[in-house]
């Protein structure tokens, strides 16, 4: 750190720091970028590293995990809640007569593999886990009963009552199927809504038009459920207003159908999954608990999480890696090697289980959206970009040309990651991120 400090080029390395926004992991990059005149072939401006501090210029991972870098995870989260709330009172290429589109927020949730540790509420009053009187044992000796009152910190939470009867290969193959299911939730949802209407999904669609945007969320036991924006609009997207027999209560007659009839087997195993029995389906209004910045908040959070809660690993886990030699909880551990063990089966390889063991089967996405939704997460990127290109080019830290007439060659290499712990220290200090609670040298 101190070595760092009195380095000549201090200042142009602090600016590098900044400009990340505190990354936690900042990639290295070395090359140039060169600027010509097409017509004449002269060079106008010249970009090189070799003049940065270390030769390199940092710039940020990008990464949306929270657990790896706060900063640009915080900058993931922003841009979803931006494209949530967009889609639901206008704003960035959205009309804001979207408002009154009838919308629906949706949570759709894993079914039961086994009773598991939780915590409930009533009236503010934190109730008995499982308290039963008269409690079965189950075949392993153990009393399927709990009369603790768990406070939310516990450890225990999301934990079997008993691991030997918890069905972990079913968690694991629900997390595997669930994108799938979530699909077949969409097309049924879209006939239901038809057929409530008296009409096929091809008419439907020259009046009536569905769009969606959803999250994935981990539950403390280590199955995902999601939580979805449903809304209606007409035929050309949010751009037209949906006919007036499209009502939000027929839309949540067609969720409450969709999310019991449909289901998705795994083939080679013969067994097939469903949604759980708790449907939650509520409108979303511009006033009370569940308004749009409420909603779209809620949606953002979890985007820049995923197994973490549950006790695993926020890295994929290596075929040699000693999994009892693992830092996660027991019932993560179990999670993960019924991913390992249903893996190794040759019937299951699409699945890829034991690519995606780290997130107990998970292998969709975390955050998606129907493509008329709102505005996509490259164009809010490249809106800032174009943001800081012109704050570059009005202070005179870039030169101003012609895009049609200039030739950019650019050419960079990869040349490592991350911050010495040093570095890392002084970083902190500078944007105010706080440090990991391991270090991590650069690599």
């Amino acid at each position: 750190m101190i070595s760092r400090l009195h380095d000549p080029d201090y200042d142009r390395w602090a600016c590098q720091i900044k400009r990340t926004g505190g990354c936690r992991q900042p990639i290295h990059l070395r090359g140039k970028v060169e600027h010509y005149d097409q017509a004449t072939g002269r060079l106008l401006h010249r970009y090189s590293t070799t003049t940065e501090p270390n030769g390199v210029l940092r710039v940020p991972c990008k990464t949306r995990r929270v657990t790896r870098c706060p900063a640009c995870a915080e900058v993931y989260r922003a841009d979803t809640y931006q494209l949530v709330r967009a889609g639901l009172v206008g704003g960035k290429g959205v009309p804001e007569t979207v408002k009154s589109h009838p919308c629906l927020f949706v949570t759709l949730t894993a079914p039961s593999f086994g009773a598991v540790h939780t915590r409930r509420e009533k009236n503010g009053k934190t109730l008995p886990c499982h308290a039963r009187r008269n409690a079965e044992t189950c075949p392993h000796g153990q009393a399927m009963s709990c009369t603790d009152r768990h406070s939310s910190d516990d450890p225990r939470l999301g934990e079997p009552l008993c691991a030997e009867c918890y069905d972990y290969d079913g968690s694991v193959l629900f997390n595997a199927i669930s994108p799938e299911l979530w699909r077949r939730f969409t097309l049924a949802l879209r006939r239901r809504f038809a057929r409530l209407n008296g009409l096929t999904v091809k008419a439907m669609r020259s009046q009536v038009s569905i769009a969606f945007a959803k999250v994935a969320e981990y539950q403390r036991r280590g199955v995902v459920h999601f939580h979805a924006v449903i809304r209606l609009d007409g035929p050309d997207g949010p751009d037209t207003p949906p006919p007036a027999w499209a009502t939000a209560d027929d839309l949540d007659q067609a969720v409450q159908h969709a999310a019991a009839a449909v289901t998705a087997e795994v083939k080679p195993l013969g067994r097939a999954f469903r949604w759980g029995t708790q449907l939650d389906s509520r409108r979303i209004t511009l006033e009370g608990d569940l308004t749009d910045q409420a909603v779209a908040a809620y949606i953002a959070k979890y985007a820049t999480k995923a197994a973490e809660c549950v006790g695993t690993l926020d890295r994929r886990i290596q075929p040699l890696d000693d999994l009892n030699a693992l830092p996660v909880r027991e019932h993560a551990r179990r999670l993960i090697a019924a991913c390992m063990r249903l893996g190794s089966r040759s019937g299951l390889a699409d699945l890829r289980l034991t690519h995606w063991a780290h997130m107990l089967g998970f292998r969709g996405h975390f955050s998606t959206k129907s493509r008329r939704y709102s505005t996509t997460l490259g164009a809010l990127r490249a809106a800032r970009e174009e943001h800081m290109r012109t704050e570059e080019i009005t202070t005179g830290r870039l030169p101003l040309f012609d895009e049609d007439t200039v030739l950019v060659v650019a050419h960079w290499q990869y040349a490592g990651q991350g911050l010495s712990l040093g570095e890392q220290l002084l970083a902190a200090a500078l944007t105010g991120v706080p440090l990991p609670s391991v270090g991590g040298g650069p690599r």
